[in-house]
């Protein structure tokens, strides 16, 4: 194996601090931070030292190994990108303020890329012109932009990120699939050999469009999704992508409506303790207005409405809660007695559990009173069911029925079956075997680079620190030269005997530096291997220490570098 250069610390741009950075939220913000390898620049947008880099140039590494061992093709496209082909997919305006818009000196509209499916389209429409060009697996690995409104927790939540994005191109829905299952085992791989726990679940397009879509999701505390798992069967999914079947029920025998007074009772809860009734025999009828029209959404009055459901499910359009002043305009809804019962210019959607044939007690458009015995499709009609209520742990599995466990989870990758959303908006046909235009299908497959050092930063720190795994760390082995000349010669020397091997060294040369604060640093920076010169240096003696196990053993020179090079 060829020579490394050893990474000396006296000449190591990276300082480590005591104590948590002040605005540090989550255990990798504070550790990437303290061990240097990271710096903060501005809100969201982070400097990578040359620690921070050698970690992230390895998780590229990898991605880029595996990316090409499946025979997709690497380019690099620009990060700035004319406004017209967002414009004609509907992007331009369905990201938000989340897209960062730019003008050029002449006027001329741009933006930094969040995500390039148009921008990749509208090349493979200038190079592929036949169905003998296709299929074809394109990527690139490149910063990425959004605009967030609350940029936190290091680079978990970055406005600048490094992603790899990947896009399939065919012209069969049947190639689509096997593209997307080639990315799929691909992605296993990547994560297998980062040293991530991971779990693969199903999830929701969102603004990407398309059919199928797959989330690898982090179990970690920092996480920003919570997905459901199942310890019964194989299911797993982000709880914003879980459906159940609509159930309707026999509500033939059900009483007639009747309103009755509750007086101070605006609330479930205080509907509920009235009447003496569970809140789940309550129908809760929450109020939004999409696009400035008001919608009701009825569910059970012990769940919760989702709202990221309920954006998602009218998205692009705008979804907000209705205001006072919304109800002083229309005194037809009573604030707190709201029901489903003779509503005028309202739309009404349900969850599933508010199924056909089900009876309610809920508001009755009346100040102080409410209806009981209110029986779907008899007393009123659902206009549309969408799974809307945020799932709680114990909820029943889709498949096998078993309760749900809840976990939060850090999104490191997503895949897409795409379909011919871009396609069509940007009118990508090659010629078929037949002579006559086919319409291209695809895929979109992303991996957050810098968002999976976050991730292993989660999952594999202890209490001491960072604790890379060997693929993904910045070094083999950390010498730690414990102060004196002695130990500082037989500590250079070792790492040149390590480093001769192919080894990557780490020393700690730093004159002046107490011992003590060169063992904290060690743990605390997280290399897999700490090989300390010390009390024993002038016998050619080092202690040799798993830094995730905690196990020492003293070893002499000879047998410390066989053991490294093994």
């Amino acid at each position: 194996m060829a020579n490394v250069p050893v990474q000396r610390m006296s000449q190591l741009l990276a300082k480590t601090l005591r104590d948590d950075p002040a605005d540090a939220e989550v255990l990798s913000h504070k550790l990437l931070v303290r061990a240097g390898y990271v710096r903060r620049t501005a809100a969201g947008i982070w400097s990578w030292l040359p620690l921070g880099k050698k970690v992230l140039a390895n998780v590229e590494r990898i991605v880029r190994e595996e990316m090409d061992a499946v025979g997709a093709q690497e380019v690099l496209l620009p990060a700035i990108l004319p406004r017209e082909p967002y414009e004609a997919t509907g992007r331009w305006e369905e990201y938000g303020p989340e897209l960062f818009r730019l003008q050029d000196r002449k006027g001329g509209d741009y933006l930094l890329g969040p995500t390039h499916e148009e921008i990749f389209t509208l090349l493979v429409k200038d190079q592929a012109s036949s169905y003998k060009d296709l299929p074809v697996i394109l990527y690139q690995i490149q910063n990425k932009y959004r605009d967030e409104a609350r940029p936190r927790a290091g680079i978990l939540r970055g406005r600048e990120f490094l992603m790899k994005d990947s896009y399939s191109f065919d012209t069969e829905d049947e190639g689509l699939a096997a593209s997307y299952a080639v990315h799929r085992e691909a992605y296993q791989k990547i994560f297998a050999r980062l040293g991530l726990d991971y779990r693969i679940c199903a999830a929701t397009a969102g603004a990407m469009g398309g059919s199928k879509s797959e989330e690898f999701l982090a179990p970690a505390e920092a996480g920003e999704d919570t997905f459901a798992d199942c310890p019964n069967c194989d299911f797993a999914a982000n709880t914003e992508a879980i459906t159940y079947p609509l159930k309707p029920v026999d509500g033939s025998g059900v009483p007639a409506a009747e309103d009755i007074p509750t007086p101070d009772t605006p609330t479930i809860e205080t509907l509920a303790a009235s009447l003496g009734v569970p809140a789940s025999a309550t129908l809760k009828n929450l109020l939004v207005k999409v696009d400035g029209e008001i919608v009701a959404v009825g569910v059970p009055g012990d769940r919760e409405v989702d709202m990221g459901k309920v954006e998602a499910h009218f998205a692009p359009a705008t979804v907000e809660l209705v205001t006072e002043t919304d109800f002083a305009a229309r005194p037809d809804l009573v604030r707190g007695y709201v029901g489903p019962r003779g509503l005028d210019k309202v739309t009404y959607i349900a969850d599933p559990r508010v199924a056909p044939g089900t009876a309610w007690i809920t508001g009755a458009n009346k100040a102080g009173t409410h209806t009981k015995n209110v029986v779907v499709g008899r007393d009123f009609e659902v206009g549309e069911y969408i799974d809307v209520v945020v799932v709680q742990e114990g909820d029943p599995c889709p498949e096998c029925g078993t309760g749900l466990v809840l976990d939060r989870a850090i999104e490191i990758g997503h895949i897409f079956q795409l379909g011919r959303k871009y396609a069509d908006a940007l009118k990508l046909d090659v010629l078929g075997q037949n002579g006559k235009p086919v319409r291209v299908t695809m895929g979109s497959y992303g991996i957050g680079v810098s968002r999976a050092v976050a991730a292993l930063a989660e999952q594999s720190a202890d209490d001491k620190g960072l604790c890379w795994p060997k693929e993904v760390a910045p070094a083999d082995v950390h010498v730690v030269a414990a102060g004196k000349a002695l130990q500082t010669e037989l500590a250079l020397d070792i790492s040149g005997k390590l480093a001769a091997a192919g080894v990557r060294v780490l020393v700690d040369d730093r004159p002046g530096v107490s011992p003590g604060v060169k063992f904290t640093d060690s743990e605390l920076i997280g290399v897999p291997h700490i090989l300390v010169a010390g009390r024993r240096a002038a016998d050619g003696v080092v202690e040799l220490k798993d830094r995730r196990t905690g196990e020492r053993e003293e070893l002499t020179v000879e047998e410390a570098v066989a053991r490294l090079t093994a």
